[in-house]
């Protein structure tokens, strides 16, 4: 005997000795129930693969620390028993989360399960200096924090451009009035700091993070390479998810699909210098110009968009520049199929819009077009949640308290 208890007498022990053998545990039982995979302790036994002591002593943790609740439950657990209901603390801590995009800029608080507890309004203009942007919607977060209580785990921003790994540089915010190469990263930290809040703060790529969020709680959820593409405000972008990582390639550039030629003869001008991009083929300037509407001041131009598919889709003109659309778009998810082989493709922004119009001319040009789709197709879905760059850019925030909990947020209980 080497004086280690064995498994079956953990549940004699003391929960001090218990949690020592699950502490490792605690980071990937947290991601469990904050991804919505554990919603029991029977099937969080069961996911980590330790005994019920080891896993009702890592729940008790976490609901120390302030993240879950343990509730009873009606759910049959082992041996039909009721198991205990797992749920993130409603009162939990929060996240600072931020969007800046190119009709304006938004705050948010966000908890575990990604959930947004409260947001900005939101405003519609957005500055050529990066560190007045930055630093308005950093101030606008942390007025929603104080006047929550809460307290703060970290913060995220979401932008949109790819961001330069590992410096956190802005590399082509082609539609702000921002320098390439601003660092926002760095920006970000700074006016986080400024603003009082002493934890981590992260910066990435809008799509990539609404991917993420996607992933995680929303059309992406069960999916092992998911890939997303989506309009922003302007431009199109995308974002791979393999096995619940992003794809960011080597220095944070992967995915640059709104440069995909789709429209060569003929195409728009692009701020890549080609023609015929997806960027500029599918995006939502693309559609009221195809629609022959002249773009507003009043809203943005993505919820313009949104607004004519939704209510003037019978018009011939708005009919057929969405069917002009869908084609295109189309044709770039089928290159992308054949390349990377995804088991699953989620569309936000306009092209949640269109595929919601007409799904089947959509799924048609995507199989006729690739290989795989014709070997039995993939599935192409809609986004589902509302403002998933915030909760995106949350997520890089709650990712620190995900792998280490304790370590974390230890120090604040």
């Amino acid at each position: 005997m080497n004086g280690k208890p064995a498994p079956h007498d953990m549940g004699q022990g003391s929960t001090r000795t218990r949690l020592e053998r699950g502490r490792g545990a605690l980071g990937p039982a947290l991601e469990l129930v904050h991804t919505g995979r554990a919603p029991t302790r029977a099937v969080l036994t069961a996911e980590l693969g330790v005994t019920r002591a080891t896993a009702g002593a890592v729940a008790a943790e976490l609901e120390a620390l302030g993240l879950i609740h343990v509730e009873p439950g009606a759910a049959a657990g082992a041996q039909g028993r009721p198991s205990h209901r797992l749920v993130v603390a409603d009162d939990g801590p929060v996240v600072l989360a931020a969007q800046v995009h190119a009709d304006g800029y938004r705050a948010a608080l966000v908890g575990l399960g990604g959930r947004i507890v409260a947001t900005t309004p939101g405003c519609e203009t957005v500055e050529a200096d990066p560190a007045q942007v930055i630093g308005a919607v950093v101030r606008d977060g942390a007025e929603l924090l104080k006047d929550s209580g809460r307290r703060c785990a970290g913060a995220g921003l979401a932008v949109p451009s790819a961001v330069a790994e590992p410096d956190g540089q802005a590399l082509n915010p082609l539609h702000l009035a921002w320098s390439a190469g601003a660092p926002v990263r760095q920006v970000f930290a700074e006016q986080v700091r400024a603003a009082g809040i002493d934890r981590p703060a992260f910066t990435g790529n809008d799509v990539n993070l609404a991917a993420l969020a996607e992933y995680r709680h929303g059309a992406g959820h069960g999916a092992r390479d998911l890939l997303c593409v989506a309009t922003g405000h302007r431009g199109v972008g995308g974002a791979l998810v393999l096995d619940g990582r992003l794809h960011t390639g080597s220095s944070g550039l992967a995915l640059e699909v709104g440069h995909l030629t789709v429209n060569p003869e003929g195409g728009r001008p692009c701020h890549c210098g080609s023609r015929g991009c997806l960027d500029v083929e599918t995006d939502p300037l693309a559609f009221l110009t195809a629609a022959g509407r002249e773009p507003g001041p009043e809203v943005s131009l993505l919820q313009q968009a949104r607004d004519l598919i939704r209510t003037q889709y019978a018009d011939p003109l708005v009919r057929g520049a969405a069917e002009q659309l869908i084609d295109r778009l189309g044709l770039g998810l089928a290159g992308l199929v054949n390349i990377l082989n995804p088991d699953r493709i989620i569309l936000g922004g306009l092209h949640r819009e269109l595929l919601g119009a007409d799904p089947e001319r959509l799924r048609a040009v995507v199989a006729d077009r690739s290989l795989w789709g014709r070997s039995g197709g993939v599935p192409i879905l809609a986004c589902t949640l509302d403002h998933n760059s915030l909760v995106g850019a949350a997520e890089l925030a709650w990712q620190p308290v995900l792998d280490d909990p304790l370590g974390a947020l230890g120090a604040q209980i």
